[in-house]
């Protein structure tokens, strides 16, 4: 599936990642300013239990679900 990428920095020097559907907006719910594109149109297999690289376990599941997905808090990598 393809993706774009958005970025936010978090405390003590961690980051996440939100990953929606390639050309798709973010949804309402996870809309903050603080987002800044990352990447666009990156290939990423949603079948996968977890994309290491962003922190973001059951990407599947999520957007599914919730349209998005995010990375989980317990595993915001270091900016």
């Amino acid at each position: 599936m393809r993706v774009d990428i958005y970025r936010r920095p978090e405390a003590e020097g961690r980051v996440s990642y939100l990953a929606v559907p390639q050309g798709q907006p973010i949804p309402q719910e996870a809309t903050n300013v603080d987002w800044s594109d990352e990447a666009r149109g990156v290939e990423l297999d949603e079948k996968l239990e977890h994309w290491d690289a962003l922190g973001i376990p059951e990407p599947g599941r999520q957007l599914q679900r919730k349209g998005y997905a995010i990375t989980s808090v317990r595993e915001q990598p270091p900016q």
